[in-house]
């Protein structure tokens, strides 16, 4: 059943909503709560929107936001493409509420801060995204998923929305679920090029992409991205690095270790307790920095290896 997306005109009694339910959210959060943030189209005077509240609450420590945002009508709805993201909804009031909480210098912040400020702040951007916005909204189409996390209508924003990141100057390093196309074409060209390439065969893995055990990250710096991640759940609380990669001229940057700490970070918020890996021998001494140690890879699914190839692992 198609689901149909409506966007309104804009609305100043949105601000008024948005402050309301920021008070709820930091009586109910108590002295977790650092700020509150009003984002998303609703958040921009003057721009056409879905009748939605979007906001970012920042806390301290997100072990019992399921239980203190329980008690104001929210629910939990996961992480979506966003890893450390806490995504919650409201969907007895209207306009209904998405809440995303982070915890504080997550860069998720400042990429929502940049655009909504670019937006209020330049005219002409405003009207090019609300047309844009008024032009997906008319193609019918594009308010299905088609098997996606996200329907047409959402991901045909995502070129104009990197666009003014960009311009606005966002920089910083952050780490997304492969979700988007380009994400996925990304995927695809990471592993051919710096694995598959080198024994001449075409990628035989892409079936992994649609499979619940395997878990595909890339990483940005800014709007480019720089690396690739696919990790495999094992069980017993193990997991497998099958890839990590940093494109070649970003090498020698920080980048493979702040992305190899971003991934162990999500396990360990996920209960993995062993993040394993089969490296090079050129490699070795990446993984040694970073508290790996020999151990038996232990394959469940006897997939083959190189015998070259030096099994680590590291307890989380």
């Amino acid at each position: 059943m198609r689901k149909i997306i409506t966007v309104m005109p804009y609305d100043p009694e949105w601000v008024k909503m948005f402050e309301h339910e920021a008070a709820l959210l930091k009586n109910a959060l108590g002295e977790n709560s650092l700020i509150i943030h009003h984002i998303g189209s609703t958040s921009v005077p003057g721009l056409c929107a879905k009748p939605k509240i979007d906001i970012i609450a920042v806390v301290k420590d997100t072990t019992f936001l399921e239980q203190d945002l329980g008690t104001i009508g929210y629910t939990y709805k996961g992480e979506f493409n966003i890893p450390f993201q806490y995504g919650f909804s409201k969907r007895d009031t209207f306009p209904e509420v998405n809440l995303h909480v982070y915890e504080e210098g997550n860069p998720e912040i400042e990429i929502n801060l940049l655009f909504r400020d670019y937006l209020r702040n330049h005219p002409r951007a405003l009207k090019e995204y609300a047309d844009l916005k008024l032009y997906l909204v008319s193609q019918n189409s594009l308010h299905d998923k088609n098997g996606q996390k996200f329907s047409g209508y959402t991901l045909g924003k995502d070129k104009f929305i990197k666009k003014i990141l960009t311009q606005a100057g966002f920089k910083g390093l952050c780490m997304r679920f492969c979700t988007h196309y380009d994400e996925w074409d990304a995927a695809r060209h990471f592993r051919q090029k710096y694995f598959f390439d080198k024994v001449l065969i075409s990628d035989p893995y892409t079936w992994t992409f649609n499979h619940p055990e395997h878990v595909h990250f890339v990483l940005y710096q800014g709007t480019e991205i720089v690396g690739y991640v696919h990790l495999q759940l094992w069980p017993e609380q193990r997991v497998a690095l099958r890839i990590i990669v940093i494109d070649a001229p970003l090498r020698g940057r920080g980048m493979g270790k702040q992305f190899l700490k971003l991934c162990e970070r999500w396990l360990e918020q996920k209960g993995t307790k062993l993040l394993q890996t089969e490296t090079s021998l050129a490699a070795y001494s990446f993984y040694s920095k970073q508290g790996y140690i020999e151990m038996p890879f232990n394959d469940p699914d006897k997939h083959p290896t190189d015998p070259q190839d030096i099994p680590m692992g590291k307890k989380l």
